[in-house]
């Protein structure tokens, strides 16, 4: 039994849906449970419905919800044809556009949007794509039978980023999936959403597909997981800032979790968590390049110096300084309560005798923030920071792999520095202005070749 899930660009219009039934077919033998995501853009259209609708235009949030009944009845025309079954499937389609639109004229009524009404709203996209996916395998003679997510992926209720409930969703799983498996049928189900105890639609967050491909792969102790894409597989530098960015073809999952955090964009950081607990290695492929190699992501990868570089901007700097920091007990506790009372995660951590300092991505809580923090001391904030990720499990081992990477880096402006607490991962941060050439000189510096 494997778990096969499609991102958005994999199941984006007609032809990238016929080529996921091939890549289905071809894995009949190993019993495929299918978890797609919306198709591609269709969440940000349906979220900016949601926008729309609360601000009171009410005309272009609907105009918004025709736009994309057009695209999905067109591609359903395009996959099923002119047949009774295409118009049943496309009634059905219609239907919940209907629903849609009565929701955006709520929602206008009302004058605000709260996040379980944007739950409810983006939750349409995968319920519309694994129907019309679902559709499309029968037609080609592939025994898909449509599973709702939201009645096995159960969550709590924060919306927009709601916390699966594991072992919920192990039964439920193996009472709604695994029958439809052993009949030899194939499971299709949308990613992303679930839905709280008492049936109210959740979503798990951005990149939220891949995670639900991964919480299903590890209640049914699944052989595998695999995420196709629009890209090759993880590659040692994003593609986009460093052209000769080459294919890692084997990571280790800490290697691989590390890279998700900081920046590489294949992976989102949640998604092989639940695969790293029972060792199920995760493959990602690109639907466009089936016979590519693609990523395997295991326990048992090879050990190197430096695995691929990842970085990102956008990034504050808050640094808390107070003397009676020193010797006292108890003061990044209180720190660090600041940040989990503001629902703020932190990425990098540095500390001095009487000062400590952190980054931030997120800094939509800031000034809620330095209220808090200045209670405890002096604050400062530092803005238009980036982080450089320099991953691999021997980073540490004799080689100089770190002496390296501060070489190449040269004149470049390092604000604060940390080696993560397991060893694999060399966090530097610098002026957002220099990460790109930056990733170029650690690139060139641990793999060569046209930066």
């Amino acid at each position: 039994m494997i778990v096969v899930k499609f991102g958005g660009t994999s199941v984006g219009d007609a032809d990238a849906i016929k080529r996921s039934a091939e890549i289905v077919r071809g894995r009949l033998d190993r019993s495929p449970i299918v978890v797609v995501s919306a198709l591609g853009g269709a969440t940000n259209a349906l979220l900016a419905v949601g926008e729309q609708s609360a601000k009171g235009h009410l005309i272009g949030a609907l105009r918004g919800v025709e736009t994309l009944r057009d695209r999905h009845l067109t591609e359903c025309d395009n996959l099923l044809g002119k047949t009774a079954e295409a118009d049943e499937i496309a009634g059905e389609l219609s239907a919940m556009f209907d629903e849609l639109a009565h929701l955006a004229e709520a929602l206008s009524t009302l004058g605000h949007v709260t996040p379980r009404s944007l739950d409810a709203m983006a939750s349409y996209g995968e319920q519309l794509s694994s129907s019309l996916v679902t559709a499309y395998f029968k037609r080609c003679g592939i025994d898909a039978e449509y599973v709702d997510a939201r009645d096995v992926m159960v969550t709590d209720n924060r919306f927009m980023e709601a916390e699966p409930q594991t072992e919920t969703i192990s039964v439920n799983a193996r009472e709604i999936i695994y029958p439809i498996v052993q009949s030899g049928r194939i499971p299709v189900m949308g990613g992303f959403i679930g839905s709280t105890t008492s049936g109210i639609t959740t979503t798990l967050g951005r990149g939220g597909s891949d995670y639900s491909a991964s919480l299903v792969g590890a209640a049914l102790n699944a052989e595998a997981i695999e995420i196709w894409t629009d890209v090759d597989g993880m590659l040692t530098a994003d593609p986009r800032v460093v052209k000769g960015a080459q294919l890692i073809e084997q990571i280790r999952f800490d290697e691989a979790s590390e890279l998700a955090s900081f920046g590489a964009k294949v992976l989102h950081p949640n998604t092989i968590a639940p695969a790293v607990r029972l060792g199920i290695p995760v493959f990602i492929y690109n639907s466009r390049r089936p016979e590519g190699k693609g990523t395997r992501i295991t326990f048992d990868a090879p050990h190197r110096p430096v695995s691929a570089i990842a970085g990102k901007t956008d990034v504050t700097i808050l640094k808390v300084t107070a003397a009676r920091m020193l010797l006292a007990h108890g003061f990044l506790r209180r720190v660090f309560e600041i940040f989990e009372r503001n629902q703020t995660s932190v990425d990098v951590v540095a500390t001095s005798e009487v000062s400590v300092s952190v980054t931030i991505d997120d800094a939509t809580r800031l000034d809620a923030l330095l209220v808090d923090l200045r209670a405890l001391g002096d604050v400062s904030v530092e803005r238009n920071r980036g982080i450089i990720a320099i991953v691999g499990a021997g980073i540490c081992d004799a080689g100089g792999a770190m002496g390296r990477a501060l070489m190449a880096l040269g004149e470049v402006k390092i604000y604060m520095m940390s080696l993560s607490a397991t060893g694999i991962n060399l966090t530097v941060i610098v002026n957002q202005d220099t990460v790109v050439p930056a990733i170029k000189r650690l690139h060139e510096e641990f793999f060569g070749g046209g930066s």
